[in-house]
């Protein structure tokens, strides 16, 4: 009989390098290592903790807590225990967590002291709540619960547990999407995984990979699992910090990495001399997803860095994937790349098939079918009458298939009848000297029905005044059509933008919204 053991990569790996560090979470100037072997001797006691539960196949567990070295034992052990595991974001509200662990239909819910007050406002939700670092009322202790459970011990063979994630809700209450589980027998004939993390982005057992970002969004968290299952070590930092950046990929001799626009711009912002003596020799493949990036600022990364840059777009639907390396993208600037999974469609909103170069929403064809869970509603607007299935975004492609961003559908401002599309615009604003962050955004006009609006982030150093909101007003007139410049210009501390880069226009939105009321 095929044991968990033969099957299982992590339990592979801690036999094969046990002494090999797969996570490192650096916290400041000090870091907590797990070994192969350390880990592979956690998740075990977790995958019995969770099954002793009296938890079923397919049921589900959440996670509310920081970057933790124990979400690698959580996660792992709800793989082996055949469950679903759903990490929370922390800056959620109580009201928004409670909204998550009721859709997701979690039954327990792992949280850490830093997290305990936020845990515990959640009060109606009917399931059961473990501290794992600390005690506090409300909680049963999670160093207690394992307590009694051996690492090693053997397991009932069920199907490979995965994670159920939600959207990060730019645009509304966030979407789950809840995949099958599979055999571990057929856990690595993913094409996905293999045809782009594998092959594309060169994920493999001498992979060192750094990510800065919160591991309860889908990308970190995601490229931490599959590269643990292909042996490779792992940097996880709690919070990004543009030196720090560049000091860990030296440090670590780091070979693959993952950052968003704004991680960029501010490694960018760095005095002369820092940027100049960082050691990047050991990187080969620098990724960057889940917000768009301007032109200006890709270019002087790759002028920088050189042409390590790679780059995505999808979603966690899985409906569609293209991907474009540095080479591509210099050849065609702007561009996220051909399709490496499904083919794209480019429809009017009548669905009829555009040419090249023409724009429209962007729909992806030949991929199994998506769910939203608990959405019935949202699911059937993002399929057509010919199936084919789209994030929201508007685009065209060039002659050869390759797809050009505009923006998203929802980012729309209509002005006196003209459609007219954000991105263009942030884009150039974010070339602009002293520029840190920008969003465009269609405001309320009596008139037009609604005017386009400026919103900046400026750089530490830099003063907002009427006299640079003039200057940019300027800059705009002199590169776009008159039509698609801002009308006015505010300065802000800072923008509303999640760690994973995605901006919360709809916060931006509803602030313009109340105050023309």
């Amino acid at each position: 009989m095929e044991t968990l053991h033969t099957v299982d990569r992590l339990a592979h790996w801690a036999e094969v390098q046990p002494g090999k560090a797969a996570v490192r979470l650096v916290d400041g100037d000090t870091a907590t290592t797990l070994t192969y072997a350390e880990l592979d001797a956690r998740a075990s006691v977790v995958a019995q903790w969770l099954v002793g539960t009296g938890l079923q196949p397919g049921d589900g567990i959440a996670l509310l807590m920081e970057n933790h070295p124990d979400l690698f034992a959580l996660a792992w052990g709800a793989r082996r225990a055949g469950l679903y595991y759903t990490p929370v974001s922390t800056h959620l509200n109580p009201d928004e967590v409670d909204y998550i662990l009721r859709d997701c239909g979690a039954r327990l819910l792992v949280a850490t002291r830093k997290t305990a007050a936020l845990a515990g406002a959640v009060a109606d939700w009917a399931g059961v709540k473990y501290l794992l670092d600390s005690e506090a009322p409300g909680f049963l202790s999670f160093t207690q619960a394992i307590a009694g459970y051996t690492a090693g011990a053997p397991l009932p063979m069920r199907e490979v547990g995965r994670d159920f994630l939600y959207s990060s809700g730019t645009t509304g209450k966030p979407k789950g999407i809840r995949r099958p589980l599979v055999p571990y027998t057929e856990r690595f004939r993913d094409a996905y995984d293999a045809s782009i993390w594998r092959e594309f982005f060169a994920f493999g057992r001498d992979t060192v990979y750094l990510t800065m970002a919160p591991l309860y969004h889908a990308a970190p968290l995601r490229s931490v699992m599959r590269n643990i299952d292909w042996g490779g070590e792992n940097i996880v930092s709690s919070r990004f910090d543009a030196a720090r950046a560049l000091e860990l990929i030296a440090q670590y001799r780091v070979t693959h990495s993952q950052w968003v626009p704004t991680m960029m711009i501010r490694m960018l912002a760095l005095p002369d001399d820092v940027r100049a003596r960082a050691d990047l020799s050991s990187m080969r493949v620098a990724i960057h997803a889940a917000a768009p990036c301007p032109p200006d600022v890709k270019q002087r990364m790759i002028d920088w860095w050189g042409p390590v840059w790679y780059e995505y777009y999808g979603g966690s639907e899985g409906i569609g994937l293209t991907a474009v390396d540095s080479k591509g993208w210099l050849a065609r600037p702007g561009t996220v790349g051909p399709a490496l999974l499904g083919r794209i469609h480019i429809k009017d909103d009548e669905g009829r098939e555009l040419p090249p170069g023409q724009q429209g929403r962007i729909w992806f064809s030949g991929t199994p079918r998506f769910a939203y869970h608990n959405d019935e509603a949202k699911t059937a607007a993002a399929y057509d009458a010919d199936g084919c299935a789209t994030f929201g975004d508007i685009g065209h492609v060039d002659e050869d298939g390759w797809l050009f961003m505009s923006g998203r559908r929802t980012d729309l401002i209509l002005s006196g009848g003209v459609n007219i599309y954000p991105q263009e615009i942030e884009n150039l604003l974010a070339t602009y000297p002293g520029v840190a962050d920008v969003a465009v955004i269609g405001v309320p006009h009596p008139e037009f029905g609604e005017e386009v609006k400026a919103v900046i982030e400026l750089q530490p150093a830099q003063q907002g005044s009427p006299e640079l909101g003039a200057a940019l007003l300027d800059f705009c007139r002199q590169r776009l059509s008159h039509v698609k410049c801002p009308r006015s210009v505010d300065f802000v501390q800072a923008l509303p933008r999640l760690e994973n880069g995605k901006l919360y226009k709809r916060v931006l939105l509803e602030q313009y919204t109340r105050a023309a009321r």
